[in-house]
């Protein structure tokens, strides 16, 4: 839950050190309550000293083999054994003193050095050292084709605004960023510093969440989805009837939309429109759309349409809570005027969200771009209470039916 078998060739003994303090902790406490507290007990010190035996137990076995395993780790990288592909973006002077500063330390930070990228289109004097390893602009395939793994971002001041352009492309890649800084990032105290061997460099941070609040997320999606599918089953048949006798058609509606890290799945919805509503191709529905019947209207207002999408959370491809799903054909739309869409394909897609909550459904590619900015910024403050309240009025909208 903690992530502790995540990014094994990452780890460091200070970090395994507290982690493992934490776990042992936590697990102690639930073994004390569930196994070892008793009613009848002559000397509480008894309870104090299997709390204490049981906790240097758990820690003692637990962290002996993993600090054997992480100094080994560490040991390899540091003799430059391990390395991760690295791409340097920039090939300026700035780029040229990072790049020699690396080579000249005496523990390897782990950086294997494959090539570099200009960005300005004019700064060349990495090249006397570096292979160019194409255009800027094809910078998310040059990343993949080469399967990079760092990537160091070595701009001059005048260039940093188009860090922004080069977030956008790295988006949803197995990548980690750094920014070599200047005297203003590194006074402003804007960001985390982190020293790498006495090479300062601005550590990225594109963790959403700490690793046991998306365990817990999951947890929590997949338990309320089971419990509510159990508890609505005959919501589910009433509304399936209904459906049936509404119209002419299939009680399902189904469509393949986009989710996390850009992969296609198949979306369950009670069909609210008429039978072949999109025989002349992809079209957006308004709030006077003849093609919804009488009873998709109501399904629609109490977002009673959107209950199958409980078996996708089962399923893992949605959550409870995250950006609505979209088809590869309007994201490409989106795109072309809001590129940073793809910073939403870092999470699971939801049932409901804050731009669902706020906004409703969007009519057109326009409406769907400003519902965007409430997703991001989701996004961006993502955590478990901002999911409750989200929940919260979603199921205020359900109860008074005043959904757009």
């Amino acid at each position: 839950m903690l992530g502790l078998y995540a990014d094994i060739y990452r780890r460091h003994r200070l970090k395994e050190l507290g982690q493992i303090i934490s776990v042992s902790g936590l697990g102690v406490i639930v073994l004390f309550f569930a196994f070892i507290l008793d009613d009848q007990i002559s000397n509480y010190k008894n309870y104090y000293a299997s709390i204490l035996v049981l906790f240097l137990s758990h820690f003692f076995f637990t962290f002996l083999f993993r600090i054997i395993l992480t100094s080994q780790t560490v040991k390899r990288v540091h003799s430059g054994k391990i390395g991760f592909k690295t791409l340097i973006l920039g090939g300026n002077d700035r780029a040229l003193a990072m790049y020699e500063e690396i080579l000249h330390l005496k523990k390897s930070p782990g950086f294997k050095f494959i090539g570099f990228v200009k960005v300005n289109g004019v700064d060349n004097v990495l090249e006397k050292h570096l292979p160019k390893l194409g255009a800027y602009s094809d910078l998310s395939n040059i990343v993949m084709k080469n399967q990079i793994r760092e990537v160091i971002i070595a701009l001059e001041s005048s260039d940093h605004k188009k860090i922004g352009e080069i977030l956008n492309q790295l988006e949803g890649l197995d990548v980690r960023l750094k920014i070599v800084p200047d005297m203003y990032d590194i006074m402003s105290g804007s960001v985390r510093m982190t020293s790498i061997f006495g090479l300062p460099l601005i550590q990225v941070n594109r963790s959403i969440m700490p690793q046991w609040q998306f365990t817990l997320k999951r947890l929590m999606d997949f338990s309320f989805s089971t419990l509510a599918i159990l508890l609505l089953s005959p919501a589910y048949i009433l509304i399936a009837v209904l459906v049936k006798l509404s119209s002419p058609g299939t009680i399902f509606f189904k469509q393949q939309r986009i989710g996390l890290h850009g992969k296609p799945f198949t979306i369950y919805k009670y069909r609210t429109m008429v039978e072949n509503a999109e025989a002349k191709g992809p079209q957006l529905s308004s709030s006077n759309d003849s093609r919804i019947t009488k009873l998709g209207k109501f399904l629609r207002k109490t977002r009673l349409d959107e209950f199958p999408q409980f078996f996708n959370v089962i399923k893992g491809d949605m959550a409870l809570v995250g950006p609505r799903p979209e088809r590869q054909h309007y994201i490409d739309l989106i795109m072309e005027q809001a590129p940073h869409y793809r910073h939403l394909q870092k999470v699971r897609p939801g049932i409901t969200s804050w731009g669902q909550v706020k906004y409703g459904y969007a009519e057109n590619v326009e409406q769907m771009i400003q519902r965007l900015k409430y997703d991001v910024i989701y996004i961006e403050n993502m955590s478990l209470s901002v999911d409750f309240k989200i929940l919260f009025y979603t199921i205020l909208t359900v109860l008074k039916g005043d959904g757009k």
